[in-house]
């Protein structure tokens, strides 16, 4: 998977599934729901991201992973612009940094695939629109789980992007990022991009 191929664990497809807790008012029948992972990696010294806002984006991953992903899992990387420059210069042919990066799985059983998102790039998005890194590691992570679910707003005539001011309001999320593209179409090197069977997605900001 492409976060291995950076040196991080990778998760999807390695069997660590739940151990047979089906979801609250449904049969026991049900397959065991596949846990929602964060890794934290390499993260920059100058980009603090305490224990407690940690804890926050993990329980987060865990809401988008039973609300959204139906219990199916995927993986999330949280690094630095280092990482999400070779990843978005490795699968996008793009040499610059990026927010968030995601790889929706090849198969329609198990996890929905892998993201990757840079702490630094979250930390001056968030100063730059007014509200918290944390906030701002949520929004990303939101749009990357839609991705991996499949959900292109490039192609899909807004669809993802009504899914994304949906989720949104549940979550009491400030803008997110196609709202963002809408309005604010400036900061080429901000984008973000989807690689599925190596098959580049252009973000909304370019």
């Amino acid at each position: 998977m492409p976060l291995a191929s950076l040196g991080s664990r990778s998760i999807s497809g390695s069997g660590k599934l739940g151990v047979g807790h089906a979801r609250a008012g449904q049969g026991a029948e049900l397959p065991p729901e596949v846990e929602a992972s964060v890794i934290f990696r390499n993260l920059p010294p100058n980009c603090p991201f305490a224990r407690a806002e940690r804890q926050a984006l993990r329980k987060y991953a865990s809401r988008l992973n039973i609300d959204i992903a139906q219990g199916r899992g995927f993986d999330c990387l949280v690094t630095n612009d280092g990482s999400l420059r070779a990843m978005n210069r490795r699968f996008l042919g793009h040499d610059y940094a990026t927010d968030v990066l995601s790889f929706p799985s090849e198969t329609r059983r198990g996890p929905v695939g892998e993201m990757a998102i840079s702490l630094e790039r979250a930390e001056e998005q968030a100063r730059e629109h007014g509200h918290s890194t944390l906030e701002e590691m949520e929004i990303l992570m939101l749009h990357g789980v839609l991705h991996l679910l499949g959900h292109d707003h490039e192609r899909d005539r807004g669809k993802m992007a009504r899914l994304e001011q949906r989720w949104r309001v549940t979550f009491a999320l400030p803008a997110g990022l196609i709202g963002r593209g809408r309005h604010q179409r400036k900061a080429v090197r901000r984008n973000h991009g989807v690689s599925g069977k190596n098959r580049a997605v252009r973000s909304v900001g370019q």
